[in-house]
């Protein structure tokens, strides 16, 4: 990497940096990122970036920096969600929102997934900004609003023309300085069985909701799902997550409402499964008298995948070869991240590659290793030059 670059990444004020977002609470719901996206604003403004906060109204909001190129490559633009998941009910050994940095690592909520990218992310662009390097095209930091929700911020972005003139994508989600290339879609489906109430003292007068859920359980657990494996991916998964039903010990239920969680692979078709589903219940109405069931859609995330010959693929490869010495192959992971907005739409390549690990998101005494911090910031620097300098 250009020397002019390395001379100006400074790891300590980085992890500075990510203490004072991590001391922001961006727990969503329900979200409260403007405050977090006002304070990124700041520090980008800092060192000359230019820079929009977008209000998404409810004290939530998108940022979004630039520096400027000269016009002859496409923009090279940087993800990451402004948003964390609850701390929980466990008790944490630090504060979830100190931002402590002790032996190692920076403690708290978010620190993982994924403001430990973010503020990497943020060290870089000072650092290409600071170095006087002429860039060949635009370098856009997007960091959105609701990803670990309904993923608002980057709705937002895509529909209102952000992507524009973006010919690659870094989403800086946690990934242990790996590359990945391949998420798995997302498909949460809710199922309610209806039945009719009676005294539980005389269970024949009624429908008993939950007997019939049942029924259904176990044709869904049967259920075979039409794909092709994916070489990266692998094969679709089922969890069968909620059930709640029935009001009173005494009263047979009317109700019983299943929650599922399906994690699909590229190639197969949500609508096909909803369908699927549609016609098992059908299936039960025709053959059960008084069964009656309904299906709804409650989050849609197709998967996405980049090829894994892709050239920026292949660059960010050889990245982590110059820099580190050390060969990685591209993964998947089976969980969504807004990529699953910007792709399909716009069919860019995109990796996800952050300080974090995957194991330490969403979990009790969240964490970011320092050195990893160090790795990140490196590795995003080096990619910024390779695709916007040299």
């Amino acid at each position: 990497m250009n020397e002019k670059i390395l001379a100006h990444i400074n790891t300590e004020e980085s992890l500075q940096l990510l203490s004072r977002m991590i001391q922001i609470n961006t727990v969503n719901e329900p979200g409260n990122e403007l405050p977090l996206a006002v304070m990124i604003a700041d520090h980008m403004r800092s060192f000359g970036m230019e820079v929009e906060v977008i209000d998404l109204g409810n004290n939530r909001g998108n940022v979004i920096g630039r520096i400027r190129g000269t016009g002859e490559r496409d923009a090279l633009m940087f993800n990451g969600h402004l948003d964390t998941v609850p701390p929980g009910d466990v008790e944490w050994l630090y504060s979830p929102y100190s931002g402590l940095v002790k032996e190692g690592k920076v403690y708290g909520r978010g620190a993982a997934d994924m403001k430990g990218g973010l503020a990497a992310m943020l060290t870089a662009a000072e650092a290409i900004k600071k170095s006087g390097v002429t860039l060949k095209g635009d370098l856009i930091f997007a960091m959105t609003a609701g990803e670990e929700v309904d993923s608002v911020g980057a709705i937002h972005l895509l529909n209102n023309g952000g992507l524009k003139g973006v010919g690659a994508i870094v989403v800086g989600e946690p990934s242990s300085c790996g590359i990945n290339i391949a998420e798995k879609g997302t498909c949460w489906l809710s199922i309610t069985t209806y039945g009719k109430t009676a005294h539980g003292a005389f269970p024949k007068q009624g429908i008993n909701a939950i007997t019939n859920m049942n029924v259904l359980i176990n044709k869904l657990s049967a259920y075979q799902f039409r794909y092709v494996e994916n070489h990266t991916l692998g094969h679709p998964t089922m969890n069968i997550a909620t059930i709640k039903g029935g009001v009173k010990t005494n009263v047979v239920p009317d109700k019983c409402t299943l929650t599922v969680d399906i994690r699909t692979v590229p190639g197969m078709s949500h609508g096909q499964i909803v369908e699927d589903f549609e016609n098992l219940i059908a299936e039960l109405e025709s053959q059960i008298a008084g069964f009656k069931a309904t299906v709804s859609v409650l989050n849609d995330r197709p998967a996405v995948e980049t090829a894994a010959d892709h050239p920026f693929v292949i660059m960010s490869q050889a990245v982590i070869q110059d820099e580190f010495n050390k060969r990685v192959e591209p993964k998947g992971v089976n969980f969504y991240t807004d990529a699953a907005i910007f792709l399909p739409s716009t069919n860019l390549p995109a990796i996800l590659y952050g300080p974090g690990d995957a194991e330490m998101a969403h979990q009790p005494n969240e964490s970011v290793s320092i050195d990893r911090m160090a790795e990140a910031i490196t590795f995003y620097a080096a990619i910024i030059e390779r695709y916007l300098v040299l």
